[in-house]
């Protein structure tokens, strides 16, 4: 039997983090489905289809990876996909405590889907989107933290942000 399973989040943008658990999931699943969140309440840096190019850059070298999106409830879309299998990536205990709440949030809602949690690997466990862009935006060195067709993105839209003087 084929097991697709679904790694979501908002990806803005990737990290190396997030590359991480997508290439140890590709491992473990037939098929990966990493899922783009549009979520409207959030104002994203890059748009969706600038997300999904950077993914598709960053993931051509994978196989069984496929880029998609969805808006709305994780466990529809995954019933949808006929996913079996959320993937949700944990940094810290933080992290544990809210993603334990979504899980049997999403268990009640679909019974037959199950969660598994990946441990961010170390040298990867501090990084978090939001994190790497509010240190560029003030001039940090993020090399390392995101492959250099993000790193280049970014320049190039937080460039397009700054005010002209």
């Amino acid at each position: 039997m084929s097991v697709t399973a679904i790694y979501p989040g908002s990806f803005d943008p990737p990290t190396h983090g997030h590359l991480d658990l997508i290439r140890r999931s590709s491992r473990l699943f037939d098929k990966l489905v990493v899922a783009i969140l549009r979520n409207d309440a959030k104002q994203p840096l890059f748009s969706m289809d600038e997300r999904r190019v950077m993914l598709e850059e960053c993931t051509r070298d994978i196989a069984n990876v496929e880029i998609g999106y969805f808006q709305g409830l994780l466990v529809e879309y995954a019933a949808r996909r006929g996913a079996r299998v959320l993937i949700r990536g944990i940094r810290a205990v933080s992290d544990y405590e809210y993603e334990l709440q979504m899980t049997s949030m999403n268990r009640h809602l679909q019974p037959d889907i199950e969660t598994v949690f990946l441990m961010a690997s170390e040298q990867y466990s501090f990084i978090s989107s939001r994190l790497v862009k509010d240190v560029f935006r003030l001039g940090g060195d993020i090399s390392g933290l995101v492959p250099p067709t993000v790193e280049a993105e970014l320049k190039s839209k937080i460039t397009q942000e700054l005010p002209k003087s």
